[in-house]
């Protein structure tokens, strides 16, 4: 017996949608088997050892044991090794701000002065944030040598990249409204930019770069590994003498400041709200 037509379009489509709710199961399914052989994968070559952790958390206890008490007689050294790590922190993060500015113009799409520069901007400040300060400082350290200036270059030129970047996706999702409305006047793009558009944006570009600095005090107390001076480089001595009780002392100061500071700029972030 022959269907009606209704009953065939009917039929119709509950194949197609069981096609398509086999084609959705197969690619759920591929895309799990994708996802498990990865981690499976990265888990080897990662080389986690669940075995070696526990046979060695019995070693970690006695060394913490070994810390107490904290060793303070070089407190006064700490602390300014501390205090360089912060001005390392300040000086880099605002050459990097301050060039990040006109960087992050030549990358926003919709203001661009040049946008034959739009992609050779994009690309560099990937470039700069693809390396980080911790490579930079260590290329800089056999350009300028040991000291601190060589972390305040690295955390500038991967902090240009990454502040730059947030600066421009910014831009690019801001109304332009007030930019047009002034160009409308016969301003040129540039000052219409600097006039109607940075004061829009500039709340946004402090908060980034407040968030940026307390970032970079915590990245650059690793920075001394390489040479770059700083608290990083006492920490690196206490761990190659394994002096467990000044290695704490220096430890505890690093998170006491670290703390003080994320509070100071969390509170003035949220100012600038």
């Amino acid at each position: 017996m022959k269907e009606s037509p209704a009953a065939e379009t009917a039929l119709a489509a509950i194949e197609a949608q069981q096609r398509r709710w086999g084609v959705a199961r197969l690619r759920t399914w591929t895309v799990a088997a994708a996802v498990v052989a990865f981690y499976i994968v990265s888990w080897r070559l990662a080389q986690v050892d669940p075995a070696k952790l526990a046979s060695g958390l019995p070693k970690l206890a006695h060394w913490l044991a070994q810390a107490w008490p904290p060793n303070v007689a070089e407190l006064p050294l700490f602390l300014q090794r501390t205090a360089e790590t912060v001005a390392m922190a300040a000086i880099g993060t605002t050459l990097a701000t301050l060039l990040a500015i006109p960087m992050a113009v030549l990358a926003s799409r919709n203001i661009t002065p040049f946008p034959m520069l739009y992609y050779p901007a994009r690309w560099f400040l990937n470039a700069l944030r693809g390396i980080d300060s911790f490579v930079f400082a260590l290329l800089f350290v056999a350009a300028v040598g040991l000291g601190p200036f060589a972390g305040v270059i690295g955390i500038a030129l991967h902090t240009w990249g990454s502040a730059a970047k947030l600066f421009a996706d910014h831009i690019e999702n801001t109304p332009l409204g007030p930019l047009e409305a002034v160009e409308t006047t016969g301003a040129g793009r540039l000052t219409a930019i600097a006039y109607a558009l940075v004061p829009d944006v500039a709340p946004v570009m402090l908060s980034t770069t407040l968030f940026w600095w307390e970032f970079n005090v915590r990245a650059s107390t690793v920075l001394g590994v390489v040479g770059a001076g700083g608290i990083g480089q006492e920490l690196k001595n206490s761990m190659d003498l394994l002096d467990f009780s000044r290695l704490f002392t220096i430890i505890a100061v690093i998170l006491i400041v670290v703390t003080a500071l994320d509070q100071l700029s969390g509170w003035l972030r949220r100012k600038l709200v």
